[in-house]
């Protein structure tokens, strides 16, 4: 990550003194790519039912069907299949078909972040 410092662009005052209230801050500046990323997570992560998905993938070890995440939420398979896609377009969660069923479970490339930002959620 590169590390930009803002200007300055504060007025000195008249009689010559420094009229800083503060130092200038180092900001750390996300690529492009991983800012992007970033806010598809936020955006799919802003709805409760795909939160509440993604803490319950987050509590299991392995893939966990798709039939059993409605068990936290009060909707029909078809709304729970359409935040599946959500999050799996985010590249949260992957999927993998057993017969008619699909199973669940945390990106392997997501599963650390996942679980810090679930972590750092008041509760």
């Amino acid at each position: 990550m590169k590390t930009m410092t803002r200007p300055t662009t504060r007025a000195v005052p008249v009689d010559g003194t420094d009229a800083a209230c503060c130092t200038p801050l180092a900001v750390s500046m996300r690529t492009e790519a991983a800012t992007a990323t970033a806010a598809k997570r936020f955006k799919a992560l802003g709805d409760p039912t795909r939160l509440t998905i993604l803490t319950t993938l987050a509590a299991h070890p392995g893939p966990v069907c798709a039939c059993d995440l409605g068990d936290g939420v009060a909707l029909e398979q078809p709304t729970i299949s359409h935040h599946l896609k959500v999050l799996r377009e985010a590249g949260l969660v992957t999927s993998e078909r057993r017969g008619t069923w699909g199973f669940y479970q945390l990106h392997p490339g997501a599963a650390a972040w996942v679980r810090t930002t679930l972590a750092a959620l008041p509760r």
